[in-house]
């Protein structure tokens, strides 16, 4: 029987460009945060609020996201040998949660003026909205130059300040629909918008990291493909205990046991598996058993 573990730390180098990301973009949005506030209050606008309600969302989730990526870092110890990267996932996944409720918040508060809509100061609306939407692109701007795809908090991040984005155009269309038309509800109307763009959000980023948590397998990997992969590989007999997850949104991992012929040549089976795994599948976190066609690995034995 033979074992190998192998692990490649190229996970790691995008945290720099990812922390610089998140620190400058919660700056940015923090202090418009507060001008928008300031700006719903004065023009009793709730498009305003309700974008300043996800502008705070915005900031807590680009500072818990800046933290757990800085949290992250710490090194494994004894009793997690993995370290701290899960952490993301877990702000990840409240991140999720805190967008949903909020949106249930501006869905009551809509409702409430929509069936008694208040008089809206539409000038200073349109002025704090548009400031709002030059800020969120390039907060946007920002975060693109970051590991977006790659990364869920960064990936989540970017879809708070996205949402925020839409909301700033739609404030700007309630405020322009007032001040023209003077049609009142366009107002709590724009906030209804704003509150379903953070539901979609909120749904996506709350499901996608509780897969994690799942230790649900990876989207981008197909067990069955990586099964027949491994079995592709020459003296592979079968593929037993086969595990596939993700310790966080871009360190995938793999187990598993290969049944190999009695002549195989085990260290270079080892070999091309890790080779394959990692260059076809992205996979560099793997630990690989090989075990002999005539031993004692067959089928749920293996487990």
């Amino acid at each position: 029987m033979s074992h190998s573990h192998s692990h490649s730390h190229h996970h790691g180098h995008h945290h720099g460009s990812n922390k610089q990301a998140l620190k400058l973009s919660f700056f940015i949005i923090t202090a418009y945060m507060i001008v928008e506030v300031i700006g719903g209050l004065l023009t009793n606008s709730l498009a305003l609020l309700s974008d300043a309600g996800h502008m705070l969302s915005d900031a807590t989730a680009l500072g818990l996201s800046f933290f757990a990526l800085k949290f992250g870092e710490k090194s494994a110890t004894s009793s997690k040998t993995y370290g701290y990267r899960r952490f993301e996932i877990l702000i990840a996944f409240i991140n999720g949660l805190t967008l949903i409720l909020i949106s249930i918040y501006i869905f009551w508060e809509a409702y409430r003026r929509i069936l008694a809509p208040p008089e809206v100061m539409s000038t200073g609306m349109l002025i704090v909205s548009l400031i709002g939407l030059l800020v969120n692109i390039t907060a946007a701007y920002i975060l693109m130059k970051g590991d977006k795809d790659e990364n869920l908090n960064v990936g989540s991040a970017f879809l708070h300040v996205i949402g925020d984005l839409l909301g700033s155009v739609g404030a700007i269309a309630a405020a322009l629909l007032i001040m023209f038309f003077g049609w009142q509800l366009a107002d709590p109307i724009a906030s209804v918008i704003v509150a379903v763009l953070i539901i979609i959000s909120g749904w996506r980023v709350a499901k996608d990291s509780l897969h994690i948590l799942m230790e649900g397998v990876p989207v981008h990997i197909d067990v069955e493909e990586v099964k027949r992969a491994l079995l592709a590989l020459r003296d592979v007999q079968d593929v037993h205990d086969l595990h596939v997850w993700a310790i966080t949104s871009d360190f995938p991992a793999l187990s598993c046991h290969l049944i190999v012929s009695k002549e195989a040549d085990y260290p270079l089976i080892l070999q091309q598996a890790q080779h394959k795994l990692n260059h076809e599948f992205h996979i560099e976190h793997t630990t690989i058993q090989l075990d002999r066609e005539d031993g004692f690995c067959k089928g749920d034995h293996c487990n």
